[in-house]
């Protein structure tokens, strides 16, 4: 991300470049954005200077009630270190000898007319989209009510052709083949398809589908958040089977914990139908009914009881 992307942001951050052209090629080194706070006032403790640094109304004020040599000396105290860039919010001038300096040490100055909270709230989101973590992932992503199902398993096992059905009954395509996964926050994973696919999908035997000429429209989306894992395995792989659902399964992803259900195929399996099943499944835990743990609570409950009656009919001796 360079800093021209954002002037092309347009009304959501109503930049200008008060220093023209200078470093506007340059590339936004980190994500962080914040005020220079104290250095202004002369305290450098804990002063991160990679960071992109905001001038606000409160900044920018006390910069002008200091005489125009203790304004000189705090700026300068500001760039002598390597700032990537210096924006002003609320359309405030500049305070002397700010762009002097600026263009001396080659940093792009940006003037926002947004008032400071504002602009927080516009550039952040763009921050952390540039900066998150990504990956790409070999799979293919649908929407099953409401619920993001990464299908994933060995080449030509099934994934596209299970989707394609899905979406047949009215669920909808996110990405197929090639998953672009990118991490927001701390466990928010975001899946998309790539940009050269749209919403197309190998179909082996038939070639390429276009979902959305045939489906319509409301057959895709263009992004869903993956919230379980669905690993589609042959039966003759199968293992040590998990039979009751208490068995709960993970796959990291970018560091973060997906719930996995492993599903073996074999002739004559409606896989379409487990999928959903898995969706509503993952949708009644997380409104906080766990049907496995339910049951099994109940048998321990029945066993409880039954021994103990059996150990009251044991010390029974009348």
């Amino acid at each position: 991300m360079r800093f021209r992307d954002f002037l092309a942001a347009g009304e959501s951050l109503q930049l200008e470049a008060l220093t023209g052209e200078l470093g506007l090629d340059g590339l936004v080194p980190d994500a962080d954005i914040a005020s220079p706070g104290l250095v202004l006032a002369g305290y450098h403790g804990r002063f991160i200077p990679d960071r992109l640094h905001v001038l606000g109304e409160t900044e920018v004020t006390y910069l002008a009630s200091l005489t125009p040599d203790a304004r000189t000396t705090s700026l300068e105290q500001l760039f002598q270190y390597d700032l990537p860039a210096i924006f002003i919010t609320k359309g405030l001038e500049p305070p002397e000898p700010l762009l002097d300096l600026a263009r001396a040490r080659q940093v792009p100055v940006l003037r926002t007319r947004l008032k400071t909270a504002d602009f927080y709230r516009g550039i952040k989101p763009m921050l952390e989209e540039a900066f998150a973590p990504t990956a790409t992932l070999h799979g293919s992503l649908a929407d099953i009510y409401g619920v993001g199902l990464l299908f994933v398993g060995r080449s030509g096992i099934g994934k596209s052709e299970c989707v394609l059905d899905l979406v047949e009954r009215g669920h909808r395509l996110v990405a197929d083949d090639v998953v672009k996964v990118t991490k927001r926050g701390k466990d928010v994973l975001l899946g998309q398809g790539h940009e050269m696919a749209a919403h197309h999908m190998e179909i082996r035997g038939v070639g390429l589908v276009d979902i959305p000429a045939l489906f319509g429209v409301r057959s895709v989306r263009q992004q869903k958040r993956i919230e379980v894992v669905v690993q589609l395995e042959d039966w003759e792989n199968a293992q040590n089977i998990d039979r009751t659902g208490l068995q709960r399964d993970t796959q990291m992803i970018l560091d973060v914990p997906i719930p996995k259900v492993v599903v073996h195929l074999n002739p004559g399996k409606n896989i379409t139908v487990v999928s959903e099943v898995v969706a509503m499944m993952h949708l009644l835990r997380y409104s906080g009914v766990d049907v496995a743990a339910a049951f099994n609570e109940r048998l321990l409950k029945k066993m409880r009881e039954k021994r103990g009656v059996r150990e009251y009919l044991r010390d029974d001796f009348e």
